[in-house]
């Protein structure tokens, strides 16, 4: 164990030695990582939502709500394993098991119980395609990404991007028990998106990462690299984004959002390659990584917002 881990350890027991749990509701909602599981969820309902056929409601809804709780495992096994370098980064430090409030092993048994739970229930109320889907995504999470890559590469968030591109994928197989060309491309999308979104915030966070030996590509490559990188990286989705509309699943209305917001994505991003003042960087990263939640978020946004339109078009056909 290191130094910081035994820390963490120590502030859960009381001085006759029996470990106690300090631990709020809140703190075993934060565990799972709350914003990115709605990231997940709202994904994860765009690719069920945008499927050629449909399950039933009750099980459409079951099926979401698994997704979340798979997803939550997932945050919360990660705050398991990287207790030891959550408490060295300011942004992290405060999380229920750095801050003393949980033990690692308490954090450990409800992540394994959700992640058990919410496959189970997947694939008993849906099918066993998008439950091995779950259970591969939680196991990659963790294992790929978390145990392995994120230390030890500075491409961990391109490799690992993989986990966190597949909701819209399982959504759909919820749906059609398969994995379809409109599935693919959300995937694509999400996972092109993905290294621009967590560089930028590398970089206005880069001192968190070298203190706690992360090999982010800021800490690794620098900084001028990295900003190269979010350029290419945009470059490449920006076309990609377009997909849906290309391949006829997103309308005109979704095509010409994705141009626009591709604009905004790519003048941030080629306004930050070109800073050379590094405050400035700064400053235009922290832009560019909210522009691109708002980016993800309107895309995905107006996909859903189609498809609604078109049920109620149809009369409902779901």
């Amino acid at each position: 164990m290191t130094l910081a881990t035994d820390a963490i350890v120590e502030k859960g027991r009381s001085e006759t030695g029996p470990e106690i749990s300090l631990a709020t509701p809140g703190d075993f909602f934060a565990l799972l990582k709350p914003r990115v599981m709605s990231l997940v969820v709202f994904t994860a309902l765009t690719g069920l939502m945008l499927a050629p056929s449909h399950p039933h409601p009750v099980i459409a809804v079951i099926s979401i709500v698994a997704i979340a709780v798979g997803a939550g495992a997932a945050g919360c096994l990660n705050m398991w394993w990287d207790a030891d370098i959550d408490a060295l980064m300011s942004r992290t430090r405060n999380r229920p098991i750095p801050a003393g409030r949980m033990t690692r092993e308490a954090a450990l048994g409800f992540g394994l119980v959700m992640a058990t739970g919410s496959v189970i229930t997947l694939g008993l109320a849906a099918n066993w395609v998008a439950a091995s889907l779950l259970a591969f995504t939680i196991f990659f999470y963790i294992t790929i990404y978390s145990m392995w890559l994120k230390r030890s590469t500075p491409q961990n968030i391109v490799i690992g991007g993989a986990a966190g591109a597949l909701p819209p994928v399982i959504g759909c197989a919820v749906a059609t028990g398969q994995v379809t060309l409109d599935a693919a491309i959300m995937f694509a999308i999400i996972f092109l998106w993905t290294p621009p979104h967590s560089w930028a915030l590398a970089l206005f966070r880069s001192d968190d990462y070298a203190r706690a030996k992360v090999p982010m590509l800021p800490v690794a490559a620098g900084r001028r690299a990295t900003r190269a990188q979010i350029l290419v990286y945009t470059l490449l989705l920006v076309p990609v984004a377009l997909g849906p509309t290309v391949f006829g699943f997103g309308g005109l209305g979704y095509g010409l959002v994705a141009l626009l917001m591709g604009a905004g994505m790519l003048q941030l991003a080629l306004k930050l390659h070109r800073q050379r003042d590094e405050k400035a960087a700064d400053l235009a990263a922290k832009r560019l990584f909210g522009f691109s939640i708002l980016y993800l978020t309107t895309l995905f946004g107006v996909l859903l917002l189609e498809r609604i339109v078109a049920l109620v078009l149809a009369q409902g056909e779901w």
